[in-house]
């Protein structure tokens, strides 16, 4: 498939760009959870830790199904190596000296720390976390949410002059 990578009727909602006539009728809908779903075992504690950050509010701005799973597990995994690594490179620092030649080389963390950015960068777009895509994105506001002022003057229209 060649051209823009399609993007999901919620993100299209989401951004206010969704049209009857560009909608597919048969993408799939999967059911969104109650709650977060527990981070898996096999993501390391750091790692975890951004699942449980970052899966609420994902599931609250309505950006995340059942089958996000995976999709979540892959950017907290690189999230967890990307943190590691920068720890590392900040505690071991970004050059190192050989003990054998004393010729410095790169802390091999750092490849790590710049591998799993890639990845997180990749990522991002796809849960709409960058400025960029988060810009393209309006929040629904629930009624509740409205100031008075908005609910009394909503049909108001304000004429310049």
């Amino acid at each position: 498939m060649r051209g823009r990578k399609p993007l999901p009727t919620a993100v299209k909602q989401l951004r206010g760009t969704a049209r009857p006539c560009r909608s597919n009728p048969n993408e799939p809908q999967f059911p969104v959870p109650l709650r977060t779903p527990s981070a898996p075992d096999w993501l390391s504690e750091t790692a975890a830790d951004v699942w449980r950050e970052l899966g609420r509010t994902l599931l609250d701005a309505g950006l995340f199904t059942v089958v996000d799973r995976y999709a979540l597990a892959m950017f907290c995994a690189a999230a967890g190596r990307w943190i590691e690594a920068e720890r590392r490179v900040d505690a071991e620092g970004a050059v190192l000296i050989s003990k054998e030649t004393g010729n410095p080389y790169p802390n091999p963390w750092y490849h790590v720390a710049n591998k799993a950015w890639d990845q997180l960068r990749q990522m991002l777009s796809e849960f709409g976390l960058t400025p960029a895509e988060r810009s393209r994105l309006k929040a629904a506001v629930s009624e509740e949410e409205l100031s008075l002022a908005e609910v009394l003057f909503a049909s108001v229209e304000v004429s310049g002059g």
